[in-house]
């Protein structure tokens, strides 16, 4: 009960003495993130040996 009297002590004092201001300077925030996407596909049978008949790419 000690610890709880004493915050309670703590937040009476200090009642009234918040101040909020914007700073002088911008907020820069930076970001550096990097993407990497990996694709996986699959074909079937079919597909894989037409693609492999035709490699110009006209069906």
């Amino acid at each position: 009960m000690t610890g709880m009297a004493t915050i309670g002590l703590a937040a009476t004092t200090l009642g009234g003495c918040i101040n909020v201001s914007a700073p002088d300077k911008p907020i820069e925030i930076n970001l550096n993130i990097s993407v990497t996407q990996e694709v996986v596909y699959r074909l079937d049978g079919e597909a894989k040996s037409l693609i492999q008949q035709n490699p110009g790419g006209i069906f």
